[in-house]
């Protein structure tokens, strides 16, 4: 009997710890290891994959789009058709550059900004921190993606509007021409960007990302060996029938019933 508890309990022991380890592992992967895109925090920062990926790509293209737009307006937006004012080249309407040069400043700066946050990401290891940026920036990319469509649209309609008598020369055509067509590209960056930043955050909330299968970086778990054999306590894979269960004799030998 003694003999196989010891064996139930061997055995029990290493199932157990392994469940153990299973939930550990568990915890360590909810903590942020590969959640919302990024990998285990801490981890190594590989430049080149970085630049390689689409949402770093996008990235570069809407700072790259807000420069020339908010440049193009800046440098040659502005002119003095008959007299020494300057006014605006989209039908002398400042409120249309005063339009352009904001969001596309603004638009340089977020995207600094969030570059730099991609950058830093897979160092942060707590998974509400990291919900609370991939949120932060799909608010943000979807909000600025309604302002370039609401500034293409303005820009495009007072274009539109704008007489050639108001530009002796064609002055600032090429500037006009050149923040229309970056504004509608950067649309489809910062839509580009809205729609990766949601992927992100649906691949966060994916609870079934979370299993304990295939999880890196944790050992198999052997089950511990048995008692050494010669130990006293070897155990036994079959139920062994208890001691002094031999079958007892009705009359044993060497005794004589007696009669009356």
């Amino acid at each position: 009997m003694h003999a196989s508890s010891l064996s139930s309990s061997s055995k029990a022991e290493p199932e157990a710890r392994t469940s153990r380890t299973r939930l550990g592992a568990a915890t360590i992967k909810m903590e942020g290891t590969g959640s919302f895109g990024a990998g285990r925090a801490g981890g190594a920062f590989d430049p080149v994959a970085f630049i390689k990926q689409p949402q770093t790509v996008l990235r570069i293209l809407s700072w790259i789009f807000s420069i020339v737009v908010f440049g193009s307006i800046v440098n040659e937006g502005y002119v003095n058709s008959h007299s020494n004012i300057l006014r605006c080249v989209f039908n002398q309407n400042d409120n249309a550059c005063n339009y352009g040069i904001t969001i596309g400043v603004a638009a340089f700066f977020a995207s600094m900004f969030f570059f730099l946050l991609d950058i830093y990401f897979p160092q942060i290891s707590s998974v509400k921190d990291r919900k609370r940026a991939v949120l932060a920036e799909l608010g943000f990319t979807g909000f600025c993606t309604f302002l370039w469509f609401v500034g293409f649209c303005f820009l495009a309609n007072q274009w539109q509007r704008t007489s050639s008598d108001e530009l002796p020369l064609n002055q600032g055509a090429d500037a006009a021409r050149a923040a229309i067509a970056f504004s509608f590209f950067s649309i489809v960056s910062w839509a580009g960007l809205t729609v990766k930043a949601l992927q992100r955050y649906r691949l966060g909330t994916d609870m079934s990302l979370f299993t304990t299968e295939n999880i890196e970086g944790i050992p198999n778990v052997d089950p511990y060996p048995g008692y050494p054999t010669g130990s006293g306590m070897e155990t036994a894979d079959t139920y062994q029938s208890p001691p002094f269960t031999e079958s007892l004799d009705s009359s044993p030998k060497g005794f004589q019933v007696p009669t009356y």
